[in-house]
């Protein structure tokens, strides 16, 4: 028989204290569900919460690149959506949010490379990208994250 005061991990509360969500401004429907998980459980749980989002370089064209003031355009306009995220985050009783900017080639791969290990989260939240298929074919980001990450990965549908 087993001794009762043992600390059972499988009877423990499972908490996450560092939560990452990626916001895709393509997939705002997909966005919109994944960020209102991420709310709840970072209020709830009162996680640490990073809004994080990649300036893909699909997005830029090849004179946009070439253009400083263009592509300085884009990084602002991508840096007040992660901003206006953040301040809702706030605004529903998320105390500690740190908006995230990157850039780079495939978003997953930004995120695996640059984010996560910048971030540290233990729990990644990510939307299905099945409104709108911007990156090859439905849900292909949030598989692609589950897949190789060394954290959780939640895909919200």
């Amino acid at each position: 028989m087993a001794d009762e005061s043992t600390n059972d991990e499988a009877t423990n509360p499972l908490f996450f204290r560092r939560i990452l969500i990626t916001i895709d401004e393509d997939d705002r429907p997909s966005t919109s569900r994944a960020f209102r998980f991420a709310l709840t459980m970072a209020r709830d749980y009162q996680a640490h919460l990073g809004i994080a989002s990649v300036l893909e370089s699909d997005d830029i064209s090849i004179y946009e690149s070439l253009m400083p003031t263009k592509l300085n355009e884009k990084r602002d306009h991508l840096r007040t959506i992660v901003q206006e995220y953040a301040a809702k985050a706030q605004a529903f009783g998320v105390n500690d949010v740190r908006s995230i900017i990157a850039e780079g080639g495939d978003v997953d791969d930004v995120v695996l490379q640059k984010i996560i290990p910048d971030f540290q989260p233990d729990l990644v939240v990510c939307g299905a990208d099945v409104d709108f298929a911007s990156h090859g074919h439905p849900g292909a980001i949030g598989l692609r994250l589950a897949k190789k990450s060394d954290v959780s990965v939640i895909v919200i549908r």
